[in-house]
């Protein structure tokens, strides 16, 4: 659990000073979403510490909790930057952010899919898988950055709620594995 903790924290300070200097709004949903996504592995290791079933099973809800609360940030914002366009900077280095996003999820989700085997936690095999849709969701911040560099800078908070859309998906998934374990 503190190796995916560390690397998904590590991503999220990477992606954060990349954000600072872009302003990429899909880079911030990502980057939203990875960070409560680092701070899941809190009350899922305090669960194993534990050894509780029950436990766990808070924990569980409050992974999804997490994931609910970054996808709605991340809408607020996208929204708001549709209704105030501005045009993300910087595309080498956001480019950059969703490489590390992936990374950082990736090998989270090995981390964490490995551990829930291991202990047959279903709370930890969600986040797990969760971690490793969040990989392919941040290819999509390197999407933006492309799509923005040919000119269409509307791409960036479009491919933010496309995001969202993705996270509430994952949201509605992990609740199901969660409830079901």
């Amino acid at each position: 659990m503190s190796v995916s903790l560390a690397v998904l924290g590590l991503a999220t300070v990477l992606q954060a000073l990349i954000f600072a200097a872009s302003g990429s709004i899909a880079l911030l949903a990502d980057l939203i979403h990875n960070g409560g996504d680092a701070l899941t592995a809190v009350p899922l290791g305090i669960a194993f510490m534990l050894r509780s079933k029950r436990a766990e099973g808070y924990a569980g809800l409050a992974v999804v909790a997490a994931i609910f609360i970054s996808a709605a940030v991340a809408a607020v914002e996208a929204i708001d930057r549709l209704l105030n366009p501005t045009t993300p900077t910087d595309l080498w280095a956001l480019a950059l952010a969703g490489l590390i996003g992936y990374v950082g999820n990736w090998i989270a989700a090995k981390v964490r899919s490995r551990a829930g085997k291991r202990l047959n936690s279903p709370a930890l095999i969600a986040d797990g898988d969760h971690a490793r849709s969040d990989a392919y969701v941040s290819l999509s911040v390197i999407l933006s950055a492309v799509v923005v560099a040919l000119g269409a800078p509307i791409a960036d908070p479009l491919i933010g709620l496309a995001i969202t859309v993705v996270i509430l998906r994952i949201t509605l998934q992990s609740w199901r594995t969660v409830r079901g374990g």
